[in-house]
């Protein structure tokens, strides 16, 4: 019988050097207890516990969970569940050795990250990869794209969040500071949660480079170096966890809602993209000790060096090579059902609507143009502006890929840079197409693109669009306090 893919998985070369290397540290830091961790298809961490004289078990023979606990275990309008239903089997856990992480806060607590995989008694493809992991497809995607293209996709992303009090009710409502762009007085007010949260984050291999008071009540924004997409992706998830865990200990609450305020900035994570041929990875200790890490040295590896395909090709500093123009023809052709992954929430298309505040709402990309949804915001990079803080970093990677690899395959050109502001430029009459407006609209461009779709394959596309779909039909069979302030009182 052909070996299936958990089998390839769990003998794979110098695999077992590492579980046995994570006994070691185990024993060495007291490790009482383990998370086994897997990302559900709106980025929510899902997973097991087990105590950690059990880990050369669960690392070769997995743990099982239910199918919809990739769909987060949640129940559509109709009271029932979303994605797969009790009779469906149950996906088997497998933990990446490498992942293990100690955590900062939680010392006698080790962390993976898991692949999941199809039960190994199913009867159609038993121990396949389950394509409901958001975090394994994006890695046999970027695996796929390398080999065709011989380039790797690096990111950094930039999240945008906001920390909020509790009000007498035990609600969280206003935000712990005042709405000042850059105020370094304001950057102090929150300066015990902040340090905090980079402490962790250096424990845990993020490479911390910059910080900032934003726009809104309470609205920070803390920067670490871009990486592979998936070890990014793994950043950003870890980012979260670190960010509730440090409001919990601070009494307050970390809110990744895009838009709980009007009239001021929502939370946005753009998405500063470029392509790259070639590089090594090198270790970055990130303040640890290099002779007693708290995790593998894996979680502190960060690629360097290679060559940068969006880099200009001659003197125009502005305008990026052949190479970088093809890829970003294929996401500025896109635009619209990447909107479903980048802005995908109901309250994401909040942010979209209040334009006030440099909402990326148009398809088009310039130089430094942040009327666009797409820009170059630095020689060899792009950045994606129509990301918010509610995304899912494995699908936005998986999904951009595929829209790159259309964009290179078929030479699409993404069109001359817009200069002007994006308004004023339609103004004039230039005919730009829009970003979908509401999550109904964006899932309908996304259902109609089959490049997009790409990036959610297998099982993915049918329950992110069940779940999404779900979400928009709970909210338009709302009646809100809106309705009621609006009608209550007409006599039509």
């Amino acid at each position: 019988m052909a070996e299936t893919d958990l089998e390839r998985f769990v003998e794979a070369p110098g695999r077992d050097e590492k579980i046995k290397e994570v006994r070691k540290m185990i024993d060495a830091k007291g490790i009482e207890y383990l998370y086994l961790q897997f990302v559900s298809v709106t980025g929510k961490i899902m997973g097991k516990g087990i105590p950690a004289d059990h880990w050369e078990s669960v690392a070769k023979k997995g743990f099982q969970l239910v199918y919809g606990a990739t769909v987060n275990l949640f129940t559509d309008r109709a009271g029932n569940y979303l994605g797969y239903g009790p009779e469906a089997a149950e996906l088997i856990g497998i933990p990446e050795p490498e992942t293990f992480m100690q955590l900062p806060w939680a010392p006698e607590i080790g962390r993976f990250y898991c692949t999941l995989f199809r039960n190994r008694e199913e009867k159609e493809n038993p121990g396949g990869f389950l394509t409901a992991d958001s975090r394994g497809n994006l890695r046999r995607m970027h695996e796929d794209f390398k080999a065709k293209h011989g380039r790797s996709l690096r990111i950094g992303t930039e999240p945008e969040m906001m920390w909020l009090k509790f009000d007498e009710n035990g609600q969280p409502r206003d935000g712990y500071s005042k709405p000042f762009c850059y105020h370094i007085d304001q950057f102090e007010s929150l300066r015990p949660v902040s340090m905090q949260v980079i402490r962790y984050a250096r424990a845990m291999g993020l490479d911390m480079i910059q910080g900032d008071h934003e726009d809104a009540p309470g609205q920070l924004e803390l920067n670490w170096m871009f990486d592979d997409v998936l070890r990014n992706a793994d950043r950003l998830t870890t980012y979260r966890q670190i960010c509730a865990q440090v409001a919990r200990e601070n009494g307050i609450f970390a809110c990744f809602m895009t838009k709980p305020f009007m009239g001021v900035s929502a939370s946005g994570c753009h998405h500063n993209m470029s392509l790259w041929r070639g590089g090594e990875d090198e270790f970055v200790k990130c303040g640890n000790n290099p002779d007693d890490l708290p995790g593998m040295a894996e979680n502190y590896m960060y690629v360097r060096g290679g060559e940068n395909t969006f880099m200009p090709d001659d003197d125009d500093p502005q305008m990026p090579g052949k190479e970088g123009l093809e890829a970003i023809g294929g996401v500025v052709h896109h635009l619209q059902a990447l909107t479903a992954i980048g802005s995908s929430t109901v309250n994401s298309y909040r942010r979209l609507w209040d334009t006030g505040f440099w909402a990326p709402i148009f398809a088009d990309w310039g130089f430094q143009n942040r009327t666009t949804g797409l820009r170059v915001s630095a020689p060899g990079r792009f950045e994606y502006r129509s990301v918010d803080s509610m995304v899912n970093p494995y699908l936005m990677g998986s999904t951009l890929l595929a829209a790159m690899d259309d964009g290179i395959t078929n030479k699409l050109d993404p069109g001359e840079p817009e200069e002007r502001n994006i308004y004023e430029a339609i103004k004039a009459g230039k005919q730009v197409k829009k970003l979908p407006m509401s999550l109904g609209e964006a899932l309908e461009h996304l259902e109609g693109s089959e490049v997009v779709r790409r990036g959610l394959p297998g099982e993915m596309y049918r329950l992110y669009h069940e779940y999404k779909y779900d979400e928009w039909a709970r909210f338009m069979s709302t009646v809100t306090d809106w309705d009621k302030d609006t009608y209550m009182e007409c006599l039509p």
